[in-house]
């Protein structure tokens, strides 16, 4: 199985930067797509980026687009997430997602949460000032 550890949360100022990170351990896959999600209370798990291994194919979600970058880092087996010009509104618990194994060929397919099969524990991120 794999395991996945993200660290990086904490408290930024709006129009801030922070990079979360989320290490991948355990079983390894020839190829695989990593996701971010985010979450706050009452509210539904929310796609943010995604990437395939093969391929070098990322996609985000709407509410990120030109303000988030997904990136991996293929030696260290870790995928980030740049997030930059931070709003109070992307303020959530962040969870990293791995599916690994048959990929299919269009990431779109991975901006849904039933498309993963492993989460991690999520890191919180808060924007305020």
């Amino acid at each position: 199985q794999v395991q996945l550890v993200e660290s990086g949360g904490g408290l930024v100022q709006p129009g801030g930067s922070l990079r979360l990170s989320c290490a991948a351990s355990g079983r390894r896959f020839s190829n695989y797509v990593m996701g971010w999600f985010r979450q706050t209370p009452g509210k539904e798990r929310e796609f943010v980026a995604a990437i395939r291994l093969s391929g070098d194919s990322t996609y985000n979600g709407d509410s990120v687009k030109g303000r988030f970058t997904i990136s991996r880092d293929n030696a260290k087996n870790t995928v980030y997430l740049q997030m930059s010009s931070l709003k109070p509104e992307d303020t959530a618990v962040y969870y990293c997602a791995f599916k690994g194994g048959l990929i299919y060929s269009s990431i779109q397919y991975y901006t849904a949460k039933g498309a993963y099969d492993t989460w991690g524990q999520g890191t919180q991120v808060t924007v305020s000032s």
